[in-house]
């Protein structure tokens, strides 16, 4: 009896951790400020002790609903009123500025040159110089600017006209046809078979993934390719 009513209580655990975290959103698991690293981290130890309370499993119940309420309810503020998001989440902080590092930013932001440098490795840039303005953000992150001449370039840069860009759309997966995405696409599976012996394949059993484009054509990726020896058939199809 006391098993089953362990069960019980880790079940509940589960399922108000699920729900609380579908409520409070992805950010929780994506840009994380410091109230809501601070409030994930608790509510996940109380979610630990709601699975193992069996003698007054309401009480941490309970407390996950205050610091849910309470996380929904800086966020909501923050909305309403956003000038209380500075004291809330703090402010965006200026690090490096036309080839200058500020000091007392930098202290401000509690972060020191070892960090700064493996933020900014991090982000792609081993040289300072290549920096016009860096920013580190209240959730930790840094934003770089970098100079006119360091920036990539791209084709809008060369005046050359690009085709629209396509968001892909797995027809096959491990040798498994997606039939709810061929119907999405208005393709048949007749279709892919065709497609698939065009290209030396008898069968979706052959294929480890398979992408269909907006444009009209298809990715091929074959299973059981050696590491050593890759079989140079697939791509754009």
């Amino acid at each position: 009896m006391d098993f089953l009513y362990l069960c019980a209580v880790a079940v509940l655990s589960v399922a108000s951790l699920f729900v609380i975290t579908k409520i409070m959103g992805h950010k929780q698991v994506g840009q994380l400020d410091f109230f809501d690293y601070v409030s994930g981290i608790t509510i996940g130890s109380i979610g630990a002790e709601l699975a193992t309370e069996l003698d007054a499993p309401w009480k941490p119940l309970v407390a996950l609903l205050v610091w849910c309420s309470a996380s929904l309810g800086l966020n909501f503020l923050t909305r309403v009123l956003p000038k209380t998001r500075k004291y809330i989440n703090g402010t965006p902080t200026i690090i490096i500025s036309d080839g200058i590092i500020f000091k007392e930013n930098m202290k401000k932001a509690r972060l020191d040159l070892s960090e700064l440098l493996l933020l900014l490795r991090e982000a792609g840039y081993f040289d300072i110089d290549d920096i016009a303005v860096a920013v580190f953000e209240y959730n930790g992150k840094i934003s770089i600017l970098p100079k006119s001449d360091k920036a990539p370039l791209t084709p809008s840069d060369l005046n050359i006209v690009t085709s629209p860009s396509h968001i892909c759309t797995e027809v096959i997966m491990d040798g498994r046809v997606i039939g709810e995405n061929l119907d999405r696409m208005n393709k048949t599976y007749s279709w892919l078979l065709e497609m698939l012996k065009s290209n030396g394949y008898s069968s979706p059993r052959e294929i480890l993934l398979a992408l269909y484009k907006g444009d009209g054509s298809l990715s091929l990726f074959p299973k059981n390719v050696s590491a050593e020896k890759p079989k140079l058939q697939g791509g754009n199809v």
